[in-house]
C-alpha cells in the first residue's frame, strides 16, 4: 500500500505520517528530510524554485525505486512528499496504476490560520519535525502555490480535518 500524504505547509503532514508509521508498520519517505539531509548545504542564496524542484525531481527516482522494493516486501509506503500539485500527485496515481499498487491519498484539510501558528511553533522549537526553517514569504508562497484535492482525487481517500 502507498500512502499519499497531502496537505498545506503546516497542515501536519509529517506528525500524521509517523502516526500512520505507528498503525502501519510502514515506511516513511519525507522529502524535507531529504532535502535537508542531501541538498540544503549546497543550496546557494541565488538558486530559487527550479533547484528545489529538479532535486525533489531526482530523490523521487530514488523513492520510486525503494517503493517497489517494499510493496514486493508487502511493506507499506508513506510518501510525505509536499504533493501540492495535482501533477505531482497524478505522477504517483500514474506510477501505481502501472505497477498495480494499492493507493490512497490522505488529505489534511486544516485553516491557514492554524497552520501558520503551527510554523511558527515548529520554527521556535525546532522539535521533532523540524527540518528548516519556514519563513512568512515562503509559507505566503505555498498558499498560491498548493491545489486542493478535488472531489474526484479523493474517492476512496481519507480526509482529516482540523
Amino acid at each position: 500500500m502507498i500512502h499519499l500524504i497531502v496537505g498545506n505547509t503546516g497542515s501536519g503532514k509529517t506528525t500524521y505520517s509517523n502516526e500512520l508509521k505507528r498503525m502501519t508498520n510502514g515506511i516513511i519517505f519525507s522529502i524535507d528530510k531529504w532535502n535537508n539531509t542531501l541538498f540544503l548545504a549546497d543550496k546557494k542564496p541565488t538558486d530559487g524554485l527550479e533547484w528545489f524542484l529538479e532535486r525533489i525531481e531526482r530523490a523521487e527516482k530514488l523513492i520510486m525505486d525503494l517503493v517497489r522494493q517494499l510493496e514486493n516486501s508487502k511493506t507499506d509506503s508513506i510518501l510525505d512528499l509536499g504533493l501540492s500539485k495535482f501533477e505531482h500527485r497524478e505522477k504517483f496515481r500514474k506510477f501505481g496504476n502501472l505497477n498495480n499498487y494499492q493507493l490512497t491519498i490522505h488529505y489534511l484539510d486544516v485553516s491557514k490560520d492554524i497552520r501558520w501558528n503551527r510554523v511558527m511553533k515548529r520554527n521556535g522549537e525546532k522539535g521533532e519535525t523540524f527540518e528548516f526553517e519556514v519563513s512568512k514569504e515562503n509559507f505566503d508562497f505555498m498558499e498560491n502555490w498548493f491545489e486542493k484535492p478535488s472531489e474526484e482525487e479523493m474517492i476512496g481517500g481519507i480526509i482529516v480535518k482540523e
